[in-house]
């Protein structure tokens, strides 16, 4: 048998219903009236036809069963009815939202992180659905939790070294999603789900490392700052230098020149306030 969907048309409910009627009344006056025990035949096959009516609300569908072999699936929504030996199972179509609470993985180099993952998800084939997993939404909710593994192990959380070196998962964006979701439908399609979004919704270190790498992120941005003031600094000492040289307003030796650059760079790079010493001996001193 193929694992592909059949679209079942049903008959009309509502002819069907009016036939059952007519099965259950006319027998019934006939057998006051008349005495007729076998009418009470026709009123048994009434009720049995009965059984079969369908009710297919909108966006979704019912699965047909007869005896264990799959005759189809009705999306149409309205009133039908079918074989009454038939087994129906009823699919929602509509679309669904998975919010993952976050869980403990290890990222490419082995930190541990905390992600979650935010998934949008509807069924798209009713027959695997149905018959190739034995829950479709345990095996999302399973088939996630292995994505992010997946997806987690291929992407280190951040990259201190070089930040354009490499996609990370704090900074990959839609790439990382993309990756993400690509991945989620692969998985999925065996039960028949079609992915409509999948994004990262939450992402951390783990509790035992993030006050460490707070620290190192700290710092990081420490030194980073330091290296523009540095560069400032050095830019503007080179300027006074090369100003005073150039208009003369004062002849400094190699020794006067290194303690200027000295107490310049101090002034620049300082992360406080420069304090005034007044000099009262002679400018050597």
């Amino acid at each position: 048998m193929k694992k592909e969907e059949k679209i079942y048309s049903p008959m009309s409910g509502y002819l069907m219903l009016l036939l059952v009627l007519m099965m259950l009344i006319l027998p019934v006056a006939g057998l006051i009236l008349t005495k007729m025990i076998w009418l009470i035949a026709i009123a048994i096959l009434g009720i049995l036809l009965s059984i079969g009516f369908l009710v297919v609300n909108p966006n979704e569908s019912a699965v047909l069963i007869l005896f264990g072999a799959y005759k189809g699936t009705v999306k149409k929504n309205g009133f039908f009815w079918v074989n009454p030996f038939f087994s129906r199972k009823k699919i929602s179509l509509r679309a669904r939202n998975l919010d993952s609470d976050p869980i403990k993985v290890n990222d490419k180099i082995g930190n541990p992180i905390m992600i979650g993952i935010v998934l949008v998800w509807r069924v798209e084939n009713t027959f695997k659905a149905a018959f190739e997993v034995d829950d479709f939404t345990h095996f999302v909710d399973i088939q996630s939790e292995a994505a992010i593994r997946k997806l987690a192990g291929h992407y280190p959380y951040d990259n201190f070294d070089d930040e354009g070196a490499e996609i990370t998962l704090r900074s990959g964006g839609e790439e990382v999603n993309e990756v993400l979701e690509k991945e989620l439908m692969e998985r999925l399609s065996i039960a028949g789900i079609h992915v409509l979004e999948a994004r990262i919704s939450y992402l951390a270190y783990a509790s035992e490392i993030a006050g460490a790498m707070l620290r190192r992120q700290q710092a990081t941005a420490i030194v980073a700052a330091r290296i523009k003031i540095v560069e400032g600094a050095v830019s503007m000492v080179e300027m006074a230098l090369e100003q005073l040289s150039k208009k003369q307003i004062i002849d400094m030796d190699e020794e006067k020149k290194a303690a200027m650059v000295s107490n310049l760079m101090v002034v620049l790079c300082s992360d406080k306030d420069a304090t005034p010493v007044l000099n009262t001996g002679t400018l050597h001193q």
